[in-house]
């Protein structure tokens, strides 16, 4: 995996923190390659250049006693297909696809596990 450098968090319902982390250049660059050679979102990728395996080690922490696994997880990434490709192909910058993807994975936690009290 590649380096990972937090510098900011993100808190897309009330109580939900996750990390912001810089943009994986890296992964981005091999997703990217590995993409427009023709592999599937879900199962042309190894570990070393999934987003979705990539923020999960980096949000688990905070997902899992949310009801959240790590194939819940991957399917909001994979779901988010449109903005994942805008992304990756240069339309989007890091800022504009992380936000987003945290309040989608925020919407999609088990019902009664989007507030604390």
């Amino acid at each position: 995996m590649s380096d990972l450098s937090v510098t900011e968090t993100l808190e897309p319902i009330e109580g939900l923190i996750l990390a912001a982390p810089e943009e994986p250049l890296e992964i981005k660059r091999g997703l990217r390659e590995s993409i427009l050679a023709g592999s599937d979102w879900r199962t042309g990728f190894s570990d070393e250049i999934c987003i979705g395996v990539w923020l999960w080690e980096l949000w688990r922490p905070s997902l899992e006693p949310r009801g959240m696994d790590r194939e819940s997880f991957i399917d909001v990434v994979v779901g988010n297909g449109r903005e994942l490709w805008l992304w990756l192909m240069g339309e989007r910058i890091w800022d504009q696809f992380l936000p987003p993807l945290a309040g989608r994975v925020a919407r999609r936690l088990p019902s009664g596990n989007t507030f604390i009290a």
